[in-house]
């Protein structure tokens, strides 16, 4: 058989800079992306910020010159700039996405691998988790880019051979299996019963069930310590470390305000960065000596204040369609929250569900009952005795309010919540009020009982 080379023209494009910049604006908090900002006006001289002291003149911008702002601190029910200044947050010396892209960077020399190894890095938790699915992420990425599912894969699979070890798992199932593969010196039969433990009992585990994980396991005492051992020397939060030891400072991108008998929301001026091109720019153009890299600058400087503009025109459209959608909850509380799955705003909006997931996450609205993140307005549903649906959330609410409101001395069991609730039409299995309990950090009615 001869062998001969052929050649095939087909599309391997690599995600543009600005494509990646504007994905992750987009998931950045209010806090993380001032200390963003502030990054980016120290590499390039041709942005400044908008915001001058009191009394100082500033000449006449161009639209295309400023990130415009998208509500008006006059609008009514909103509070002005002054009350909502919030304290800065120092950020750690280097951040979790810092130091693994000073990792790849050694690692990759492919710029489509790179580019997307980066991607991977840029949706990672706080934590280090990557809590969006590579099918997901393949769903919202640009058809022209062409990527294959197994381009993410190997791409995942880089991320995760860094440090710390564990980083870039979807749970911490995988992540403690990831580091025990990892652990020095730890003997074979000790590392396959560690692992079989957190791939397979993991909650036997948690709740200290050593009998059933001997059983399963087929070992003694000894060597189920010797694998409880290893497993305790694994981190489950990998990326903790890297975030800053200071409590964040909740900055409300969105604030709810009525007027004439509706629920309307609009954004936070104070979490507005009023970014500009600096006057000096053109100056700089002039020379000749500096024009390329000017030119640079310019041409990243527009992508910043355009990639802004959509980041907060698709947080407010967002907020708008949720405020509209849960106009009860502003009115009543979380008692009157109706159900609603990121799906529906996705459709209204026409975007893609990843974009809203990414929107709603560390996004926060100012209401009257308090500051909650976008994804407090979601949940699933239960259907009612009467057919219809209440949501997932309101019911938590009510699980609150009975038990805030219980006897200590006698305090309801999981099943007896379970009853009140069902003599309301609200037919709820008892393990159902167990599971929404937990998610609300109340301990069980025996821990609860007072004398």
């Amino acid at each position: 058989m001869k062998l001969k080379q052929q050649s095939r023209p087909a599309q391997h494009l690599a995600l543009t800079p600005r494509q990646q910049q504007s994905i992750r604006l987009l998931q950045l908090s209010a806090t993380d992306l001032h200390l963003e900002l502030d990054k980016i006006l120290q590499d390039n001289p041709l942005l400044e910020r908008g915001d001058t002291p009191p009394g100082t003149p500033e000449r006449e911008k161009t639209p295309q010159e400023t990130l415009p702002d998208f509500s008006s601190s006059s609008s009514p029910g909103i509070p002005s700039d002054e009350e909502w200044t919030s304290s800065r947050i120092e950020a750690p010396e280097m951040s979790l996405r810092e130091h693994l892209l000073a990792q790849i960077r050694l690692t990759l020399i492919d710029r489509r691998q790179l580019a997307l190894a980066e991607l991977i890095i840029d949706a990672l938790d706080e934590n280090g988790y990557l809590v969006e699915k590579l099918e997901e992420m393949l769903d919202w990425l640009p058809d022209e880019l062409d990527i294959r599912i197994e381009e993410l894969e190997l791409a995942l699979s880089k991320v995760q051979a860094l440090e710390p070890a564990g980083v870039a798992a979807g749970s911490p199932a995988e992540c403690l299996a990831i580091q025990l593969k990892r652990l020095p010196g730890l003997p074979y039969i000790t590392r396959k019963r560690a692992l079989a433990i957190v791939e397979n009992h993991l909650p036997l585990l948690a709740r200290r069930d050593f009998s059933r994980l001997k059983k399963h396991l087929g070992c003694d005492d000894e060597d189920l310590d010797e694998a409880q051992k290893a497993i305790q020397r694994c981190h489950p939060h990998p990326g903790a470390r890297f975030s800053p030891e200071k409590a964040h400072t909740l900055v409300p991108e969105l604030i709810a305000f009525e007027e004439n008998e509706q629920w309307h929301v609009a954004l936070n001026p104070s979490a507005i960065p009023h970014i500009r091109l600096n006057a000096a720019y053109a100056d700089i153009m002039k020379n000749a000596e500096t024009r390329q890299t000017a030119k640079t600058h310019l041409q990243e400087a527009n992508w910043l204040i355009r990639n802004l503009r959509k980041r907060f025109d698709t947080i407010l459209r967002t907020g708008q369609t949720i405020v509209e959608l849960q106009q009860k909850f502003f009115s009543e509380g979380a008692v009157a929250m109706r159900p609603l799955v990121l799906r529906e705003i996705a459709d209204t909006l026409e975007l893609h569900e990843s974009t809203i997931s990414r929107v709603t996450t560390q996004k926060y609205m100012h209401t009257p009952h308090g500051i909650v993140e976008l994804k407090y307005f979601f949940g699933s549903h239960l259907v009612t005795e009467s057919g219809s649906t209440v949501s997932s959330t309101a019911i938590r609410e009510q699980i609150r309010q009975l038990i805030g409101a219980e006897n200590r001395k006698k305090p309801l069991s999981d099943n007896k919540i379970a009853l009140i609730l069902g003599e309301q039409g609200l037919v709820i299995a008892r393990r159902t009020v167990a599971k929404y309990r937990e998610t609300l950090k109340i301990p069980p009615a025996h821990m609860r009982k007072s004398l």
